[in-house]
């Protein structure tokens, strides 16, 4: 029978209460319920101070410097610079190519890469970065967009629980575990269980999840990116150059749609497979900013006359080489000099530095335009230009005031140093998972390598770190470190024990991992974690058992944030992009849940002999 707990352990009770309370508020920030949560705390134990004398401000704020919340931060810089890079590029593309071949496959493999990937990278880059390549995939292959996103994204998550460094509920749980001298996990102490859970998950997400789903209409589909008419440029260095019609089209898997070959002045060539193209041909496309750049990529075309025989002003200012360039769409004002003219005539590129890639007419659909350079087109109010540039430039533009640019401008990655983004992520992976090197000094390592080889900038490395998260991290750190010093995770371990007192230990660890999936699907997932250790630990003290099957117990239930749009953060971009509704995420995350739960306390006693 659990002793009744004293006024500081009630208050903290209360505290737990309110602070999940909070946390379910979606009207409040999440870092604004964390900041009231701290400052409470902050301030009564300050003006109570608790006989322990551990409860002290110094304490509750030394989660800004927790090693853990050091390491997330690291982590999520880290995964910016492989976004920034375009790092993981190469394999979206190689995944796009395999839908393509064969449906069924290549949605297995889509799954199995994404869960991997999320062992070692911070799930949003790769979710941002899997999110166009699975609507293009759907769009082509006539499926609907909900069929295919939600199975890949749950595959994230649960990839995710394989390392200590997959999520950031890992790392701040076995972070505590340590701090509290229960138990030290290595990067792959607990792969094997999830592996073997994860499996049968996979399975379920492959054959099953796809169809509980119904048909949603993705609320982006109403804003799909203009299409513009372009013209890519061959050259003696083109890949293309010197290779038939039919070859050109196969290196970009045939996705390249071609309106017409210009060869010349005025000379058009028939599109006949085995036309052999030259350098200093035209082909006239249709296509998005982001297909269209992909494309210049796969045949190594230019969107701008690059030869010296093309207009002078559709080419970059000699000597500058910018460092971050960007994509963005310029319109064509009636009271602007572009109206009524044409780019060339206005020396548009030598004027803003801008390069012009292609053009949007207003009011058309067909885009049958006449002719064949975008420089040549007289412009008329409405007409959308394709620009590349840097922010310096399109800033110059706006000074000008030539034309109206758009809001949404979109960085082009720094592709020519993604190998080296490549590199120092897997150095950061070996250095840690060799124990040649602690996480959080190998994660800091590689941001510093990141940013001294500028495949970070301090901008980016800036708008890696999400508030709501920091802010999160530190008011559960403070909140689990008043429940254990006031004796409130022991009241509460003691009271759960007392209710399966008569039950198997395994039983008690399965209903331990079910309360903190329920817990998670309710409120953040490290909160869920923070608070579920130290009573986790309890827990396992008074079976006098090892504490390490139920630290993972909450390690895995508190990763079981799939039933809820915002049981993760990932889940929410998910939503937004398939349309889904939150009945949605119950109906597919709900039995994924129920296979976890129930692998893991088949999986957990065997392992560990329970």
């Amino acid at each position: 029978m659990s002793a009744l707990p004293d006024l500081s352990t009630i208050f903290v009770l209360l505290l737990t209460c309110f602070a999940l309370y909070l946390f379910t508020r979606d009207k409040l920030p999440l870092e604004a319920s964390g900041l009231t949560i701290l400052i409470i705390l902050v301030v009564t134990f300050q003006l109570f101070p608790h006989p322990s004398g551990q409860l002290t401000p110094q304490a509750f704020l030394s989660g800004f410097g927790h090693q853990a919340l050091i390491t997330i931060c690291a982590l999520m810089m880290l995964g910016k610079g492989m976004e920034t890079t375009g790092a993981l590029q190469p394999l979206a593309g190689a995944l796009a190519n395999a839908w393509r071949r064969n449906r069924v496959l290549a949605s297995l493999l889509t799954l199995i890469m994404a869960g991997v990937l999320s062992s070692f990278v911070n799930t949003t880059p790769i979710v941002i970065m899997l999110l166009p390549m699975l609507m293009g995939v759907a769009v082509r292959n006539k499926l609907s967009p909900s069929s295919v996103l939600m199975p890949v994204g749950l595959a994230v998550l649960l990839g995710g629980m394989a390392t200590t460094i997959g999520t950031s509920t890992n790392l701040l749980v076995v972070a505590i575990a340590a701090d509290l001298g229960a138990v030290q996990f290595s990067m792959f102490d607990y792969t094997l269980p999830v592996v073997i859970v994860a499996g049968f998950g996979m399975l379920y997400l492959w054959l099953i999840a796809p169809r509980l789903l119904p048909e949603r209409k993705a609320p982006i589909a109403d804003s799909m990116p203009r299409v513009f008419n372009a013209m890519l440029h061959i050259h003696d260095d083109s890949v293309a150059c010197g290779k038939t019609f039919a070859q050109c089209l196969a290196l970009t898997n045939n996705a390249l749609r071609v309106d017409r070959i210009e060869r010349g002045d005025g000379l058009f060539v028939a599109k006949l497979p085995s036309v052999t193209l030259q350098a200093g041909d035209r082909l006239a496309v249709r296509d998005t900013p982001e297909r269209l750049k992909e494309f210049e990529k796969q045949i190594g075309a230019t969107l701008h006359d690059v030869s010296g025989t093309g207009e002078a002003d559709l080419t970059a200012p000699a000597g500058v080489v910018p460092e971050q360039e960007q994509l963005a769409e310029i319109v064509v004002t009636g009271s602007s000099i572009l109206h009524n003219s044409s780019l060339s005539a206005t020396r548009f590129a030598q004027r803003t530095g801008l390069l012009p890639l292609a053009l949007h007419r207003a009011g058309e659909d067909s885009g049958e335009d006449g002719t064949g350079h975008v420089g040549l087109v007289p412009l008329r109010a409405g007409d959308v230009v394709l620009v590349q540039g840097t922010q310096k430039q399109l800033n110059e533009l706006k000074r000008l005031k030539m034309a109206l640019v758009l809001d949404g401008s979109t960085d082009l990655p720094r592709t020519h140093r993604s190998s080296w983004a490549l590199s120092i992520m897997i150095f950061v992976v070996l250095s840690a998972a060799l124990n040649i090197l602690p996480i959080v000094v190998s994660a800091l390592a590689g941001v510093g390598l990141m940013l001294a080889t500028r495949c970070l900038t301090w901008k980016d490395a800036g708008s890696a770190l999400h508030p709501p998260v920091i802010v999160i991290i530190v008011t559960s750190l403070a909140l689990g470190l008043a429940l254990t010093a006031t004796g409130a995770a022991t009241f509460i371990a003691q009271g759960f024990l007392a209710a399966v007192s008569s039950m198997p230990t395994p039983v008690i660890l399965s209903s331990l991992m079910l309360v903190m999936a329920v817990l998670t699907s309710i409120v953040s997932n490290n909160a869920a974690g923070v608070i579920g250790t130290p009573i986790a630990i309890q827990i396992a003290s008074e079976l006098g058992v090892s504490p390490e099957p139920f630290v993972l117990a909450v390690i895995f239930g508190a990763n079981m944030s799939y039933a809820t749009p915002f049981g993760y953060q990932t889940n929410l971009l998910i939503m937004a992009a398939g349309g889904y509704k939150f009945s949605d995420f119950v109906r597919v995350g709900g039995p994924l849940v129920l296979i976890t739960w129930l692998g893991f306390s088949i999986v957990l006693p065997l392992l560990y002999d329970l």
